[in-house]
């Protein structure tokens, strides 16, 4: 199973001091924390990309990139990468490029995003938000698996004689995720061509995650692709851990009191009863996400969030430390023993992409509208 981190790069300020880092400082705090969770052992690092202040991420593959060259193991992933307000052209060329120079330790994660002054930024309609997804999609895995493309779609200019360099690595493109909180349009797109599922669920009850990944494993069966339990899934998980819970709480409060998302609002108590929030000590982190699989099955990837609203660097790192060493040791024994052997325990990887046959189970490319049908169906 895999373990990370994933950051969406907010630039916060502390509430404990009244200090803003600068972007500057905070890209640089980004790749400190990658670093890290590959020094303690940590499987993924995943950025997020925005467009808008408070945000720095704009450029995933530029921080990617960097981080690949100063890893030797870590995979690197997005968190998410736009769809629909990105060229599917210029998300092939990118992550064919990255994937070249991490020696395929790339996958990543495909959502519409959820700001709606950034559609219109690049030239599109927020209203055709999953239209944009599911036909962008659909170009985007022609790009990468036939040498040349001849296309015509509702959203962009036609390609004809079209070739994408550079090629996939080894003619085996990245494996992708979709990710999605509150669209079963998504979750649908993810089952239908065998893709990952990421449910980054730091804000929703587990009623919902267990709908949500429910819907998306009922249909990666419907669709042939494996049993429900075999489907590719990921979460997202937000934790923040001390000696003893007293102290934890004591020091976060004030980071999510006025945190820019949810602050104000519920009461950290509340807050953590509500969703998988966790504020306490590693053993309470270990135990409460071990209860993810009772709703959400077996699963393959979790990615903390451990580095937001204006939390400092050094205890971001304490953080990740805390993770490397106490936590995810114990998760991985504990997670593999209550899995079934027949459920994977890891998702697809370039290496075993490779080896399966240079990406055997996504062979199928159909045409964007036959995704409509068949949910209509």
């Amino acid at each position: 199973m895999q373990f990370g981190v994933f950051t969406v790069g907010d630039v916060t300020t502390d509430p404990t001091t009244g200090t803003t880092i600068s972007e500057h400082d905070r890209i640089k705090a980004m790749t400190a924390i990658a670093l890290k969770a590959e020094e303690v052992g940590l499987d993924v690092f995943a950025t997020g990309e925005h467009h808008n202040p408070p945000f720095v991420p704009s450029s995933p593959t530029t921080l990617l990139g960097w981080i690949a060259a100063r890893t030797e193991s870590l995979l690197l992933s997005t968190a998410t990468t736009l769809i629909t307000t990105n060229d599917p052209v210029k998300i092939a060329e990118d992550y064919a490029m990255l994937q070249h120079l991490a020696d395929g330790r790339v996958d990543l994660t495909l959502g519409r995003g959820n700001t709606g002054p950034v559609y219109p930024w690049f030239g599109k309609d927020i209203r055709q938000g999953i239209p944009l997804a599911i036909e962008n999609y659909h170009l985007l895995r022609k790009l990468w698996r036939e040498p040349v493309v001849d296309w015509e779609g509702q959203f962009r200019t036609p390609l004809q004689g079209y070739t994408s360099t550079p090629a996939p690595l080894d003619g085996t493109p990245p494996f992708v995720w979709h990710g999605s909180i509150r669209s079963p349009e998504i979750a649908e797109q993810a089952a239908f061509y065998g893709d990952g599922f990421f449910h980054n669920n730091i804000f929703w009850n587990k009623e919902h995650t267990e709908q949500m990944v429910g819907l998306y494993r009922q249909r990666y069966e419907h669709y042939g692709h494996g049993s429900a339990d075999q489907a590719i899934v990921g979460l997202g998980g937000q934790v923040f851990m001390a000696e003893t819970e007293a102290e934890a709480k004591r020091q976060f409060r004030p980071y999510f009191d006025n945190a820019p998302v949810y602050g104000h609002g519920p009461s950290l108590e509340d807050f953590e009863q509500m969703t998988p929030l966790t504020v306490g000590t590693p053993e309470q982190v270990i135990e409460k996400t071990l209860g993810f699989a009772d709703y959400a099955g077996d699963y393959q990837r979790q990615l903390f969030l451990v580095d937001h609203a204006g939390l400092p660097l050094e205890q971001v790192l304490e953080q990740v430390e805390i993770l490397g060493t106490q936590v995810v040791p114990v998760l991985r024994k504990e997670f593999e023993l209550r899995r079934p052997a027949h459920v994977p325990s890891d998702p697809p990887t370039h290496a075993s992409l490779v080896a399966a046959g240079a990406d055997a189970p996504h062979r199928l490319v159909l045409p964007a509208q036959d995704l409509v049908t068949a949910k209509e169906a």
